[in-house]
């Protein structure tokens, strides 16, 4: 009888194969085109009188509610990559996150065209034009910052340290527990999804589907930390673990906060996660420290 670590690793590998192939990735583009295209349509039929009645309860009217969708859409794509890319390591997927809210703050930005008149022009309310400014530029600054992340995890070849660092048994134990905590979160990213799609169609929107599943990332992370603990004990290896715990936090309240504050958080979070991983790297060079 297969363990469950087997049972796991049996599951989990074949759909990251197929999420990660590029036939995948192509069909997917063509998806979101389509749907991008289809969007505008539906919007324009509304906007003529022409679209039949079951459907424009649920269609917007304003042509750049396409665009949120689309993005929309695009962090959905983002979002499964992030499970996947969880078993991975802990630095790589506060890769993923980041990218994640990089994209979500531009999502922010499109959606405030709708609080514009067509075609665009300028009023007299500036509101909708400064938060398009603060959540593209917090996406931008994130964006830099997470080119100074990727090249910090990847300095001083942390990767084949990391392999050396593993007896093989512990190594497999820990990475088939982190791909049970990610097919359960894709389990529950399954079903957020599923009641998402119920309130779009019926018109009520009770909960916010990224805010939500950031929350049960921080939970998701937290538990990690734990896990880590049990295969990889060392101070450094914990305390790194349960900082990028905290900056998935700090993403979350970043999705929770106001316009204006949502960029600082983010950036925040941001410089947070670069900041203990300059400090990590640097203290884990001493000899004898065993490495996450």
């Amino acid at each position: 009888m297969q363990s469950l670590y087997e049972t796991a690793t049996n599951l989990f590998e074949p759909m990251t194969r197929f999420w990660e192939n590029p036939r995948t990735e192509r069909a997917i583009s063509g998806a979101l085109v389509v749907i991008f295209l289809v969007s505008l349509a539906g919007i324009e039929l509304k906007r003529q009188g022409m679209l039949p009645s079951p459907l424009t309860n649920v269609t917007p009217d304003h042509h750049f509610n396409a665009v949120s969708v689309a993005f929309t859409l695009v962090l959905i794509m983002e979002v499964i990559g992030l499970i996947f890319a969880l078993p991975c390591s802990f630095s790589k997927s506060m890769v993923k996150q980041f990218e994640i809210l990089s994209l979500i703050l531009l999502r922010n930005a499109f959606k405030e065209l709708v609080n514009l008149p067509e075609p665009i022009h300028v009023t007299a309310d500036w509101t909708p034009i400064l938060r398009i400014v603060s959540d593209g530029s917090g996406a931008l600054v994130i964006f830099a910052l997470l080119g100074v992340y990727t090249r910090l995890i990847f300095s001083h070849d942390q990767g084949q340290r990391t392999e050396k660092a593993r007896p093989g048994q512990a190594r497999y134990s820990f990475i088939a527990s982190k791909k049970i905590v990610a097919l359960t979160l894709l389990a529950l990213f399954a079903l957020l999804g599923g009641r998402a799609i119920l309130e779009g169609f019926t018109g009520n929107h009770t909960f916010e589907f990224f805010e939500t599943f950031y929350t049960v990332l921080v939970f998701s992370d937290i538990l990690l930390v734990l896990l880590s603990q049990r295969y990889i004990p060392g101070y450094l290896a914990v305390f790194r673990n349960s900082g990028y715990a905290l900056a998935t936090l700090g993403i979350r309240l970043a999705l929770a906060a106001p316009p204006f504050y949502n960029a600082l958080l983010g950036i925040g979070a941001a410089l947070y996660a670069v900041a203990l991983t300059w400090a990590y790297n640097k203290l884990s060079s001493r000899p004898g420290e065993r490495h996450p």
